[in-house]
């Protein structure tokens, strides 16, 4: 069964300031032994909310608001990550995906390589890969899949997304000096802004709980989510 543990934002991730010599020092051994071990296959880390948008549509009228943003309800029930020119051209296209809907999306950029100082950008990117975060609402936290209106972004623009299930299937782990806390779904809110997020395959959610644990250690005080994804 595959999960998805997403990774609260901190004052450091707010601020934009790079992952420590420590955490990076300690993320490639587990990620090695996390894709060794069958169990890690995608994850993404997501740039300060300061560099992007958030879009409201309601009653057909679109409210665009400029980050950085403080967290109100951000429980996701899917997200897409597209491949585009501009933060304009991602605001296009999420509306396109809206349609008619009323909903609330948060636009930001994913951290790449170079944003850290891990290389050089490549010559000639003219691309930047975004996240396109659609909030859950209280049709899809009653178990109603959310909707599919991919078919408004073509292949050449979307390069994954992925479906989350109701949060009432989840669990939250909140780590506070040294000790971990868990809270079983559903949750009535999440008002901590997502830093990135990883996806995993595993037996249960205890066992992708605990790869998550091991992660959450190298972060000190975090609070992440654990959620199935609904499968195609």
């Amino acid at each position: 069964m595959r999960f998805i543990s997403i990774h609260k934002a901190n004052a450091s991730t707010e601020a934009g300031e790079p992952p420590s010599a420590e955490l990076m020092a300690g993320m490639g051994p587990l990620m090695g032994e996390m894709i060794e071990a069958g169990v890690f296959l995608a994850g993404e880390g997501l740039r300060a909310s300061s560099t992007g948008v958030r879009l409201h549509f309601s009653g057909g009228k679109r409210t665009i608001t400029k980050g950085p943003f403080t967290g109100s309800n951000e429980l996701t029930d899917r997200y897409l990550i597209v491949n585009v020119h501009s933060i304009d051209e991602a605001v296009d296209w999420a509306t396109r995906f809206a349609g008619d809907t009323d909903a609330e999306m948060d636009i930001r950029p994913l951290t790449e390589m170079w944003d850290i100082g891990m290389g050089p950008k490549p010559a000639g990117q003219t691309t930047t890969r975004f996240m396109i975060q659609r909030k859950s609402d209280s049709r899809t936290e009653a178990g109603m899949r959310p909707e599919e209106n991919l078919a408004a972004i073509p292949p050449s623009v979307l390069l994954a997304t992925e479906a989350l299930r109701p949060s009432s299937e989840g669990i939250r782990l909140r780590y506070t000096g040294g000790k971990r806390t868990v809270i079983d779904g559903p949750f009535t809110e999440s008002k901590e802004l997502i830093a990135g997020f990883s996806i995993m395959e595993a037996p249960s959610i205890e066992e992708a709980a605990a790869w998550a644990s091991r992660f959450a250690a190298l972060f000190g005080d975090v609070e992440m989510d654990i959620r199935p994804l609904y499968e195609s």
